[in-house]
């Protein structure tokens, strides 16, 4: 994105930052925090909000800088004022603030996430948001709220779901239609949970059961389902087909049948093992048989499908992209397009029983599979959104489906009710 690296170095120039403030300070938070501190002119993050304030300060400690201790949001602006950055344990006080220019979602929570961004759309205030989980559940509502509101609601550049987004801009600028989006994976074991992951999330400084939510499919079916709305793509089958693949992702163009992926309008998919990874690729066709001679020239075979692909992500390097076109571009990295057309559902990981609750993402309960929001809705099938918290009715054996029938919700949670009005706006 050329065009920012100059907006941005105006801003440097004039002194007139775009102020963020990120509210999570977790493993991609401190990442994020260095990234804008040290590598990104034109760009100052101003405050972190974070419930436990020896994790916010650390972000900014780490990224070099001594942060102030704020309760609210006045003695927030007045730190701002004075240039010091500064930590308070209160996000919605940090959304009072008048002096931020976007606000960064680094939480990973959907019942949380749901309210800050809520209270951040009806402030005024652009959201770029890490939170995959919640946009997934009810970011197509989300959307139509910020748009309402005049702002900007978007999902990050350098998560897969943001270079997919960006990739299938570009192809899409050349003229060719997207039948495939795809996330390629080095692992994929619904069973993983925080014990099974407790070593690799020690050696990385990460959160088992974050890192368990990506090695038990449960997040790659939020990132993928949020493509999927941000585009209109589909599932070919419950959970995608998620073959695994250890050649190159060139030689997908012959995995596929042609005649299925335009009769389905295009699909998200996922392949483990293949390279380059862990990048993105994006398969699509030309109608134009002149511009086909011309990708076969340019050696991209003889198609029907054609072959895209960014070799890498690279997360929070990339996340003060997204924030800068939001700012200054009114530019969603990745936003729901209308209704929802993926949902990510729950599935039981173990044997459960009844009366049990069920426990968090990556935790030992459930996992998350994608699956198309017509069977969604059909077959009454509960999110993986919705389902922390809830209380079983019944038993329900390993690797069954829930529904909503087999649970007791919460009461009093806003997700819940942004589902439900999600699913009037789009749907009645």
């Amino acid at each position: 994105m050329l065009i920012i690296d100059t907006a941005l170095r105006r801003r440097e120039e004039e002194n007139r930052p775009i102020r963020v403030g990120m509210i999570g300070s977790g493993f991609m938070g401190r990442g994020l925090a260095n990234q804008i501190v040290n590598s990104v002119p034109g760009m100052r993050l101003v405050a972190i909000a974070n419930r436990t304030l020896a994790n916010g300060r650390r972000a900014f400690t780490e990224a070099g800088l001594e942060p102030t201790v704020v309760e609210d949001a006045s003695q927030l602006d007045h730190a701002i004022e004075k240039g010091e950055p500064a930590v308070l344990q209160d996000a919605f006080e940090l959304l009072k603030s008048v002096h931020v220019d976007c606000i960064v979602d680094v939480t990973g929570a959907v019942e949380f996430g749901a309210r800050i961004t809520v209270a951040a759309i009806e402030r005024g205030l652009p959201v770029v948001t890490m939170n995959a989980e919640l946009d997934a559940t009810v970011g197509p509502l989300l959307a139509v709220r910020a748009r309402a509101a005049g702002v900007v609601f978007t999902g990050a550049d350098g998560d897969q779901p943001g270079v997919q987004g960006n990739l299938i801009r570009f192809v899409q600028g050349l003229g060719v239609t997207p039948l495939v989006a795809g996330n390629v994976k080095g692992l994929q074991d619904p069973y993983r949970n925080p014990t099974t992951q407790k070593a690799f999330a020690e050696r990385w400084g990460q959160d088992p059961a974050m890192v368990t939510s990506f090695a038990d499919g449960t997040k790659i079916s939020f990132e993928q389902a949020i493509v999927a709305n941000a585009f209109g793509l589909t599932v070919p089958k419950r959970g995608m087909y998620g073959r695994d693949h250890a050649g190159h992702v060139d030689e997908l163009t012959e995995a596929y049948d042609v005649d299925e992926l335009r009769e389905l309008g295009g699909i998200i998919d996922y392949v483990v093992g293949s390279k380059p990874g862990p990048g993105v690729y994006v398969l699509g066709t030309h109608d134009d048989p002149k511009q086909r001679h011309y990708l076969e020239l340019y050696k991209l075979g003889k198609g029907p499908l054609y072959s895209f692909y960014t070799p890498y992500h690279l997360c929070h390097f990339e996340v003060p992209n997204s924030v800068a076109r939001a700012v200054d571009f009114a530019d969603a990295a990745l936003v729901p397009a209308g209704a929802p057309k993926v949902d990510v559902v729950t599935t039981a990981k173990r044997d459960l029983k009844a009366g049990q609750v069920l426990d968090g993402l990556g935790e030992y309960d459930t996992y998350g599979v994608a699956e198309s929001t017509p069977v969604t809705r059909a077959e009454n099938l509960l999110p993986m959104g919705v389902a922390v918290g809830c209380t079983l009715l019944r038993d329900v054996a390993k690797d069954e489906v829930l529904t909503y029938a087999d649970v007791t919700l919460p009461p009093g949670r806003l997700i819940d009710q942004l589902r439900e009005e999600q699913e009037k706006l789009f749907f009645s």
